[in-house]
């Protein structure tokens, strides 16, 4: 039984920080369906290294299977995350705003709104929590630690549905890592990029810390 008490984690996107997360979440326990715009034949080599609890599909399907699941994509392609399936389901968002890659976005140029406020507008039935985005990829598999460990890394999550971001924070308790309430969504700049919060490796009084010093 896993910590969280879901059994399927499905991905929408498997590139450094999806496919570092689908390990971290065969390594505890889970079934991982994963995604890609490619299509699911460019996932052979993942999945034979994840090994038989794992399977490529298409989006729809990633969707469809995951009790919770992870959008892990460019942000310029958000509006391509299929909703339907999506409703009712925890949406953990790992996205970051890149103008250079993704063009620039109005609304997020002008600060009015931020990346996982407009992907739950795309998902208006699903409980977007943002987390996961201010860390190296890389990280994920090497600095986890076991609760209570001294200095255990953590991650600030953001949110608007409590129950959804209770559940997050357990999955990444399980995968290593403390975790900090951030607020809502629209608090989620506090550690996008350009922030004291973004890809530093902090303990969970210097993440509120981090957070409190950031700036729009």
């Amino acid at each position: 039984m896993t910590a969280t008490g879901l059994t399927t984690i499905g991905f929408i996107g498997a590139g450094h920080i999806g496919s570092q997360l689908a390990r971290l979440a065969v390594a505890h326990g889970y079934t991982v369906v994963l995604s890609n715009s490619r299509g699911p034949e460019t996932l052979t080599e993942l999945i034979a290294e994840l090994g038989p609890q794992a399977t490529a599909a298409t989006s729809q399907q990633a969707a469809a299977a995951g009790d919770l699941v992870v959008v892990t994509i460019p942000f310029k392609n958000y509006l391509d995350v299929p909703a339907e399936p999506l409703a009712g389901k925890i949406v953990l968002d790992t996205n970051n705003y890149y103008w250079e890659r993704d063009g620039r976005i109005t609304p997020l140029e002008e600060q009015t709104t931020t990346v996982s406020e407009l992907l739950q507008a795309h998902l208006p039935g699903a409980r977007v929590v943002k987390a996961v985005n201010n860390i190296m990829a890389g990280d994920l598999t090497t600095d986890g630690r076991p609760a209570g460990t001294p200095d255990r890394r953590a991650l600030p999550v953001a949110g608007d549905d409590p129950e959804a971001k209770a559940t997050v924070a357990t999955l990444l308790d399980e995968f290593g890592f403390d975790t900090i309430d951030a607020g809502p969504l629209s608090e989620g700049w506090r550690y996008q990029r350009d922030t004291p919060a973004y890809v530093t490796r902090m303990t969970a009084p210097q993440v509120r810390d981090k957070l409190a010093q950031a700036t729009r």
